[in-house]
């Protein structure tokens, strides 16, 4: 009997919040930019109430920001939330490989080839840049699982949701697509020979190289 992939039924309040995030991820919709509730829910043909509830979800992703008498409005682009961010992501980061790399099974390592492959494949294809956020994921996803540490890993995948157009402007405005190719293999790679320090070495310079890379972005972005 063949398995069938179960179709997934999404409200209209996740629909909004996707086309809204990738809108803002995208650079379609600018840092500071208003979000009129009326104008988005005439333009995205739906009811102002998910319109309002996908906000308050992007907030929540620190992607939207309320302000008194102005309404929502596209979070700006930040040096210092750049720099938070980032220091985050190494620290939490390298302590969740540490974990995870003694307790990883070799089809943990098949699946995060798999998604290499895939994420190499879309960083050929203009087209696929809104796939390059979830990929990345899924591929770091996959050697952090094996730490089984649930909530560390939910922590993680938030930032990585406030990262994300940081990440696209360097991948895309400073040519960080080969580097980052580069690293993800020999990441894998030390994985798979259990070489812990080897590992989260170059994790952490992965995340902190590519901060100081986004800062001189931001900073020329935001004068």
């Amino acid at each position: 009997m063949s398995r069938t992939t179960p179709i997934v039924h999404k409200t209209r309040t996740q629909l909004v919040v996707e086309v809204l995030r990738e809108k803002i991820l995208s650079g379609e919709i600018a840092a500071g930019e208003p979000l009129r509730q009326s104008a988005l829910a005439e333009a995205l043909n739906v009811s102002r109430i998910p319109v309002r509830e996908a906000l308050l979800q992007l907030e929540a992703e620190g992607l939207v920001k309320f302000e008194p008498h102005k309404g929502a409005t596209a979070t700006e682009l930040s040096v210092a939330q750049v720099t938070e961010l980032f220091e985050l992501r190494a620290m939490i980061e390298t302590d969740l490989l540490a974990k995870a790399i003694p307790q990883l099974q070799a089809e943990d390592l098949i699946k995060a080839e798999r998604v290499l492959e895939q994420l190499e494949s879309a960083f050929k294809h203009e087209d696929a840049v809104a796939s390059w956020s979830e990929l990345n994921t899924q591929f770091h996803t996959c050697l952090y699982q094996a730490a089984n540490r649930p909530h560390t890993l939910e922590v993680v995948h938030g930032l990585n949701t406030n990262c994300d157009r940081y990440i696209r402007l360097q991948l895309l405005l400073a040519g960080g697509i080969p580097a980052a190719e580069h690293e993800h293999r020999e990441l894998l790679n030390y994985c798979k020979q259990r070489e812990t320090e080897k590992a989260t070495a170059l994790l952490r310079h992965h995340i902190l190289h590519a901060a100081t890379t986004i800062r001189d972005l931001v900073a020329k972005q935001v004068v």
